[in-house]
């Protein structure tokens, strides 16, 4: 089925978040990779003592897989980009694989709240390029869950009662309130 024009919106919101994020992945790379070559070089997103990429590079969280996070970032920012522009000219993405997109996004999505509670509280810095990354996440997520609802489940009471979150705009809402969490959490470590 060719996506309708409110799916193709939807696909056009995960194309823009995912352009923004692997940008923002790539940078952080490089700049990993500058710092690897040289563990006294001034990085350019070290803006002060809060957003500092040096010290978040340097933290073992930003490699927690054993290699570079940004990396696996750029891997994911690849597929769902891809999946975007899929969708975004008309080609048709399945059900099931839509919902391994979202599975992924999830995952990001739990993943980059850790991640922003070691920054603040365990590592004291900020990463302007996770920064981007994450506002990236929060889109795709919000996106694929509009896309996704209805492949959920065929109970029709469960269904109806994701028509009405998605209505009243409720998912949006909470994908809001964890950025605002995020937010806050810095505010309150940092002034």
């Amino acid at each position: 089925m060719i996506p309708s024009s409110k799916q193709k919106l939807y696909y056009a919101v995960i194309t823009l978040a995912s352009l923004v994020g692997f940008v923002a992945s790539f940078l952080q790379m490089l700049e990993k990779l500058t710092l690897m070559k040289n563990v006294d070089a001034v990085l350019v997103c070290n803006l002060n003592s809060v957003f500092s990429c040096t010290n978040i590079l340097n933290a073992p969280q930003s490699s927690v897989f054993g290699f570079p996070n940004s990396l696996l970032c750029i891997i994911f920012f690849g597929f769902t980009l891809t999946a975007g522009l899929i969708g975004w000219t008309g080609g048709v993405i399945t059900a099931k694989m839509r919902l391994v997109f979202q599975a992924m996004a999830v995952f990001f999505l739990g993943f980059g709240l850790w991640y922003f509670w070691e920054s603040i509280f365990n590592v004291g810095s900020l990463c302007i390029y996770c920064l981007f990354c994450y506002l990236g996440v929060l889109f795709i997520n919000g996106a694929f869950h509009r896309l996704n609802y209805p492949d959920y489940t065929h109970n029709p009471a469960i269904q109806k009662l994701l028509e009405q979150i998605k209505t009243k705009g409720i998912d949006i809402f909470i994908l809001s309130l964890i950025g605002l969490v995020i937010i806050l959490e810095a505010i309150i470590k940092f002034l």
